[in-house]
């Protein structure tokens, strides 16, 4: 999809749209009625997407007779509004801080879902999760021997012992294979305060085979452990699950022309999310779940040990789930493109702040149609007095030159895009998180607790 040249010959990035989103977006009202409320930029977010996304990995882990359990990686999104359907659909939770334990339980989600993972963690998070019989991921033998200590008095902690990728030696998590196997040693002695239930990992890319592979390795050390008399019982794969955003050919359109001057200021990055890319999702997990080893599927390995299967998806339960509203400020022409300003900052955009670029088209909601516009193109700076505040740094296109009063939708945003580097700079507020609901033929909305 390319525009005329009177537009630099600017290809688009048409979101992929989930039809709650466009009946939301294409309400007359709707959206300027939540500007109205709360004043500046805001993010929407729609819980029965999560709930959808939540099922789709609950019915690939049936249909494949694999017992397990998905773990909502909620370092993704703040939103409160997921921890409820994550309660009412028996999921579990994915936490690495005090209050982000405290937020699950507060909201329903029982202490027995819910996992702590992270890097090395305080006293006062092992000593939570032991009291509400939370599951632990060891990354270190000396946390090992705190959670020990503290199990003492805190009660019995299932834990599990997180493995460094063999591909990945570099890396800052996991317990090398050496130190593994000390681990082991420690656990069968700390028994009954440490109960070793399995062991864990986390691969980064979106990669098949590599989590195929190193679950088949780990299930053949769950069957050595379990024969040592240790109550082994299951094997997390963490998350990383690949999400689609764009269409292919606009995707491969993209890469395959991507010129300096399509960014303002010949802006250059060296790298991208992959905004298309299969297999995404639970498809992913179906295909994790189907690979061959010695002429079985791992899906039979896992249920011919008994071994239950933990996942940790976090961007993959809210892809299609949520967007960003940005009230316009203004607009100014600037040599071929244009500069629209925006009410907020690129930190409320996090892939602005990780060295790369959100991809994804904006859409322009104006407050008034011009039938007789002509389609322009446009970079969006958000309102600080930074040089660097640009929340797209790409040359858009844009159906009609912006407005003060119209607002800059960016779509598909729920998965960290949302909050994960916002910042109160210029004594700004952080965006606020809208949930909508559809009820009676039409759409709600509240703001998330």
């Amino acid at each position: 999809m390319v525009l005329n040249a009177a537009l630099l010959d600017l290809p688009a990035l048409p979101a992929l749209e989930q039809e709650w989103q466009h009946r939301v977006r294409t309400d007359p009202q709707l959206l300027f009625d939540i500007h109205h409320a709360v004043g500046g930029p805001f993010h929407v977010v729609y819980p029965e997407q999560f709930a959808r996304n939540l099922r789709s990995f609950q019915k690939t882990l049936a249909g494949h007779g694999v017992r397990g359990q998905v773990y909502y990686g909620k370092k993704a999104n703040k939103a409160g509004c997921w921890l409820p359907t994550i309660a009412d659909l028996d999921g579990a939770v994915d936490v690495a801080s005090e209050p982000e334990l405290v937020h699950a339980l507060a909201h329903g989600i029982r202490g027995r879902d819910i996992g702590v993972t992270g890097a090395a963690k305080t006293d006062a998070l092992l000593r939570l999760a032991a009291r509400h019989d939370c599951v632990v991921a060891i990354d270190a033998l000396d946390e090992l021997a705190r959670v020990a200590e503290i199990a003492r008095t805190a009660g019995p902690v299932r834990i599990l012992l997180r493995r460094l990728p063999p591909n990945a030696p570099h890396s800052r998590f996991g317990l090398s294979a050496t130190d593994l196997e000390t681990a082991i040693t420690l656990c069968a002695q700390w028994r009954p305060q440490l109960e070793l239930i399995g062991f864990s990992f986390h691969l980064d890319g979106y990669a098949v085979a590599p989590r195929a592979e190193l679950a088949y390795d780990l299930i053949q050390l769950c069957a050595k452990t379990k024969a040592q008399g240790l109550p082994i019982t299951a094997l997390s794969i963490g998350g990383g699950f690949a999400c689609r955003y764009v269409g292919d050919d606009d995707w491969q359109a993209f890469l395959a022309h991507r010129r300096d001057d399509w960014f303002h200021a010949g802006k250059r990055f060296e790298k991208f999310y992959p905004y298309a890319q299969e297999p995404t999702g639970a498809d992913m997990l179906d295909a994790i779940l189907t690979m061959g080893f010695d002429g079985r599927t791992l899906a039979s390995h896992l249920r011919d040990n008994d071994i239950q299967l933990f996942i940790e998806p976090g961007r993959a339960l809210l892809i299609d789930a949520g967007f960003t509203v940005f009230p316009v400020l203004g607009f100014k022409q600037n040599a071929d493109y244009g500069i629209t300003t925006v009410h907020g900052l690129s930190m409320s955009v996090s892939e602005q702040w990780k060295g790369s670029e959100f991809l994804l088209d904006p859409i322009l909601v104006p407050r008034r149609t011009d039938p007789a516009a002509q389609p322009i193109a446009s970079c969006v700076g958000g309102a600080s007095c930074m040089e660097y505040d640009v929340l797209t740094w790409r040359k858009v296109p844009l159906p009609q030159r912006p407005a003060h009063g119209d607002l800059l939708l960016y779509p598909n945003t729920a998965g960290y895009q949302m909050d994960k580097n916002e910042s109160e700079f210029h004594q700004l507020p952080l965006p606020p998180k809208v949930v909508v609901t559809h009820q009676e033929g039409r759409f709600l909305w509240r703001l998330d607790r």
